[in-house]
């Protein structure tokens, strides 16, 4: 690869300001992010919660940890030329704790991350029922924190507030404008389906006046809306974090059923990837262009 993480950074940031919505389909492996380039997406996602399904076989119980999830990032940054975005949960502990976060998402090339403000162990935003929250005071100096370790000034931090289904938006905005105060590049102010979302997305935007990151699978009206439209709304990265686990999910079961009810796949191979169309989504022709270059060099 010839792209430095300095310049996904910079061409993250760029996208940022774009007009248009950065589109960041979520993977939770290489092999995924390796498709989404392919298919000529400028941005991709890695979420928590599918790494804690691919490496664990858990759910989004807060059972991941900072290595694990760094060293992970680092395999699919490596592997691609497009800026990754990555979910940090919580930080993985105190202000020491995400200090060194930062620094090895750094160190992994990784463009930006964001961090939330639950208490640990955290829990998927998704799942019923409202999440706890740090004090306001210690939400911020977590942010704080992040924003103060970073040793490249375009390595990009997403304050994340999961505060809303507990406290409300007037709380969840309280936070986030506190969070871009602490230096933050761009906030995420989590929501649960709402009839009322475009309303709050309209709302956060107009009053933080920042970059905001949104999790267009939360469902409703704002998932039918394209790139351009997402940006006029006030979101500026929509990310899709059900993406991959669910594909795969789905597509995983249905070929299991198919062999385990017949006890062959037959037909079912017009379904799946041939032997060539693996290959070439993994770029082996370019890797044995290279290596062919170099063992026939001369001098």
């Amino acid at each position: 690869m010839n792209i430095t993480p300095q310049l996904k950074r910079q061409k993250l940031r760029q996208l940022i300001a774009g007009d248009a919505a950065v589109i960041a389909p979520g993977i939770y492996d290489a092999y995924g992010a390796r498709m989404v380039e392919n298919a000529g997406f400028q941005a991709v996602y890695m979420t928590g919660n599918g790494v804690s399904a691919s490496l664990l076989g858990t759910p989004d119980i807060g059972q991941v940890d900072l290595t694990l999830i760094s060293d992970h990032a680092r395999r699919i940054a490596a592997c691609i030329e497009i800026p990754l975005i990555c979910d940090a949960d919580t930080g993985y502990g105190g202000v020491l704790n995400i200090k060194r976060t930062v620094a090895e998402f750094e160190a992994a090339g990784v463009a930006a991350i964001h961090i939330e403000d639950q208490t640990f162990p955290k829990q998927c935003a998704q799942f019923e029922g409202a999440r706890t929250v740090l004090p306001f005071d210690t939400a911020v100096a977590h942010i704080r924190a992040a924003v103060a370790a970073k040793s490249d000034a375009d390595f990009i931090i997403i304050a994340r507030t999961d505060s809303v289904a507990a406290f409300g938006l007037d709380e969840g905005i309280r936070r986030a404008k506190a969070f871009i105060d602490a230096g933050a590049d761009a906030v995420f102010v989590e929501l649960k389906p709402h009839p009322d979302a475009v309303k709050m997305i309209q709302r956060i935007k107009q009053e933080l006046g920042a970059p905001c990151l949104y999790n267009v699978d939360v469902g409703g009206p704002v998932s039918a809306l394209k790139a351009p439209e997402l940006k006029s709304l006030g979101i500026d990265i929509a990310i899709h974090p059900s993406l991959a686990r669910g594909v795969f999910g789905f597509a995983m079961q249905a070929a299991l059923a198919h062999l385990h009810d017949r006890q062959f796949l037959g037909s079912y191979t017009d379904h799946m990837f041939t032997s060539g169309q693996y290959n070439q989504a993994l770029g082996l022709d370019d890797i044995q262009k290279w290596e062919e270059q170099i063992l026939t060099a001369r001098g």
